[in-house]
Formats: C-alpha cells, sequence, structure tokens
C-alpha cells in the first residue's frame, strides 16, 4: 500500500482505501502460498520450480540469488561467484605469501607482490643467476658480469666482461714511454705528442733537414749539433735559396708565358698618361715598354715600345711607337727574317654613338735586311736598349693628341697588329 498525506491508495489502481475495511485473508493467504512458481532467477539459469511459500528456503540455496560478501568489502555477488571472490578477489580476505610466509589481506598482498624480498628472480642483465629479490641490487652493483662499468680512465660505460679487453685499446689507459724516458705514465693517446715535443731521449732529424742536413739525434744532442754545425748550415740554407730562387724565376718566366696572348694582337693601356708624359720630358729618350704578345699560337714574340715625349726626330714634339723581335719560345720552328706587316694604331676613345671614331693608323712591312728582324738571340731581353725596335718616331704630335678623345681619364690605348697569314694559322 502507498501512503499519502494519511491516504491510502491501491498499489494497482491508485484509488484511496479506507483502512478501516482493510484486513488480512488468511484463506486467500493459503490458497497463494499454494501457486506453483519458478525462481525469481530463472531468467538468469536457475532451474527450482516449487510452491510459493518455499521460495524463501529456496533462495537460502539459490546459486543465483545475490548475497553480500561475508568479508564485508562492500561487494555483493551470487551465491555460485562468492567462493572465486572470497578466494582471490575480495581485497578484505587474508593471504599468506609463498616466499616469506607474512599474512597479508588481499588488497596489501596485490602491492606485497612483485617486491617480496624473499622471491627467487634472475638477474635483470640476463647472466643466468637466480636469487632471492633481497640479493639482487649487491648482486647487480658488485657481482654481476653483465653489469655496466665506467672505465677508469676514460670514463665510458663497458659491459664489465669486456673492460679488460677495452683497457688493450683505452686512449687515457696509462702507458711507459716506449723510449724509456723516464716519464710516469702516459696516456696512451698523448704518446706520440710526447715523444715529438717532450721526451728527451726521442730521436730528432735536424731543423735544417730541408736544406739538406741528414744529421738525426737524441733530443737532448741536438743543441750541440746546431752549435757545432752552424756553418755548414749556413751553407745549406745559401744553397737552397740560391735554388728556390731559381725556380721562382722559372716560374716567374712560365707565368708570363701562360699570360702572353698569342692572337697576333696587341691593345695596350698607359695609364696615369699626364704624370708618366712628365716622367718621359724630364728624362731624355725614357722608353716605355708594352706586355709582349705572340703573332699567333707557336708564332712570333714580339713587344711594342713607346716615347711618350718622342725620340729621335720625333723627340720632344711626337709620341714616338716601336715594335720588336723578343726571343720566343718557338723560334726554332718559325721562318726568318720576320717580314708580315704590322698596323700600329692610336685608338680614338670619342663616344661611337656622337662622332665616329678617328683612329691613327700606321703599317708597314718588315724590311729583311732589318738586323731586328732576324731570328733574335737568347740574350736579348725588353729591356736591352741597344734593340731598339722598328717603328715611327713621329707617330703622332703632342698637339694633335689633343685634338681628339685620344687621351680620356689620363689613359691612352696603343694597339698593334700583325697580319698572319692563313695557311700559317691552319
Amino acid at each position: 500500500l502507498s501512503c499519502s498525506e494519511g491516504v491510502f491508495k491501491c498499489p494497482e489502481d491508485q484509488l484511496p482505501l479506507d483502512y478501516a475495511k482493510i484486513y488480512p485473508d488468511p484463506e486467500l493467504e493459503a490458497q497463494v502460498l499454494s501457486l506453483a512458481i519458478r525462481c525469481i532467477h530463472s531468467e538468469e539459469g536457475c532451474r527450482w520450480t516449487g510452491l510459493i511459500k518455499h521460495l524463501q528456503a529456496h533462495l537460502g540455496t539459490c546459486g543465483f540469488n545475490v548475497i553480500p560478501c561475508p568479508n564485508r568489502c562492500s561487494a555483493k555477488l551470487s551465491r555460485r561467484d562468492l567462493p572465486e571472490h572470497v578466494q582471490h578477489g575480495c581485497p578484505k580476505r587474508r593471504v599468506k605469501c609463498e616466499f616469506c610466509a607474512s599474512d597479508f589481506t588481499g588488497e596489501a598482498f596485490e602491492g606485497h607482490q612483485g617486491t617480496c624480498p624473499q622471491e627467487s628472480v634472475y638477474c635483470e642483465n640476463k647472466c643466468g643467476a637466480r636469487m632471492m629479490r633481497r640479493l639482487l641490487s649487491q648482486h647487480t652493483l658488485a657481482e654481476c658480469p653483465k653489469r655496466t662499468q665506467p672505465c677508469t680512465y676514460c670514463a665510458k660505460e663497458f659491459v664489465f666482461d669486456t673492460i679488460q679487453n677495452h683497457q688493450y685499446q683505452c686512449p687515457r689507459y696509462p702507458v711507459p714511454c716506449p723510449n724509456q724516458c723516464g716519464t710516469p705514465s702516459i696516456a696512451r693517446e698523448d704518446v706520440p705528442t710526447h715523444l715529438k715535443e717532450s721526451c728527451n731521449t726521442a730521436m730528432l732529424l735536424c731543423p735544417f733537414k730541408e736544406a739538406g742536413c741528414k744529421h738525426r739525434c737524441p733530443k737532448l744532442a741536438m743543441g750541440r749539433h746546431l752549435e757545432e754545425s752552424t756553418k755548414v748550415h749556413l751553407g745549406m740554407v745559401c744553397a737552397l735559396v740560391s735554388r728556390q730562387r731559381q725556380e721562382i724565376l722559372e716560374l716567374r718566366r712560365d707565368l708570363e708565358e701562360l699570360s702572353v696572348s698569342s692572337d697576333g694582337t696587341l691593345i695596350w693601356k698607359i695609364a696615369d698618361y699626364a704624370r708618366k708624359l712628365q716622367e718621359a720630358k724630364a728624362r731624355s729618350n725614357y722608353e716605355f715598354f708594352s706586355p709582349p704578345f705572340y703573332t699567333h699560337k707557336y708564332g712570333y714574340k714580339l713587344q711594342v715600345s713607346a716615347f711618350l715625349n718622342g725620340n729621335g726626330s720625333g723627340e720632344s714634339s711626337h709620341l714616338s711607337v716601336y715594335i720588336r723581335v723578343l726571343p720566343g719560345e718557338y723560334d726554332n720552328l718559325l721562318e726568318w727574317p720576320f717580314s708580315y706587316r704590322v698596323t700600329f694604331s692610336l685608338l680614338d676613345q670619342s663616344d661611337p654613338s656622337l662622332s665616329k671614331p678617328q683612329h691613327i693608323t700606321e703599317t708597314f712591312h718588315p724590311d729583311p735586311n732589318w738586323k731586328n728582324f732576324q731570328k733574335p738571340g737568347t740574350s736579348r731581353s725588353s729591356l736591352d736598349e741597344s734593340t731598339l725596335g722598328f717603328g715611327y718616331p713621329k707617330f703622332i704630335s703632342h698637339e694633335d693628341i689633343k685634338k681628339r678623345n685620344y687621351v680620356r681619364d689620363n689613359a691612352i690605348f696603343i694597339k698593334a697588329s700583325v697580319e698572319i697569314p692563313q695557311k700559317i694559322l691552319a
């Protein structure tokens, strides 16, 4: 019955009831209790059937009936699941450790498992040893052959059973000096430096070995050798300097040859023209020389010279230009005398878009009887004044130079070209 504000209601239709008219009916109760029913857990699998009056007695033994854990752990389980829970799952159960025989509640035993000091375990380093857990720490630190240990000398980590072999290669392992100089132990990797810089008994080559001294002696004796051989060493150094000077000269000549033009045309820029002209006026017959050039590959080697203040009949009034033949690398392969047409030009530097350039140009054919066009001797050089070339002492007057832009940005350009037949070039 349900009661709301003192009024009882029927549980079926919720209509109010008069409590004075409610009374027990023993006969009806006997009939109801004699009805046959299935267990209230039939859907869960219980097969029991019987009278209603026997239901409570059945539930007292029914395996599907839910009851609280006898250990008061707050769990409620079916009667048939209770033994498993009480024995293995209940946190309030009592459990004895099989290794140390200590008694625990189930909850405390879970924390004890895997930490029991009496439990037998294998070494974590997989060395194969088995022991009680309480002995494992000491074994790992001091007894296990697979434990890691730093090298005493280089501090790198190694497995213990390999560290002995490492010491035969350890770069910081102390070793004696191989020369037995008495120095305390030296780190293996420092031995070469010790032998080279510190070991008094190390054999050294004389510092003048590059000059030719082949003396070899212990470091302690080197000072005496240097004192006794000063004159000998000085002679060796002088000879070395002489050889090196010759090599430098040869390299310089080779470099000059590589930088020489070989297309038969030279364009020679004479910079700082005003200063050089004043210098030429102050020094009579002062000659400037161009870089050498070849008429063609494997051809004649030529050079242009200029007297900015004139030479001969053009002195003090004209620019004089000459060309001459220098000793070349391929003279023995060429025909002599030199006989190819030569053209000189003083280049007009006026802007071509404003006016047509008016270059000063002169051309000549070499006179085969002129001695300077004969095969040159090997002693001739660009500074040999006796080999004055062939050209024009009155190439252009100082007055005419000023009429156009032959001088621009304080520089002039002199062009020399040699006309070589195509059959020779081929």
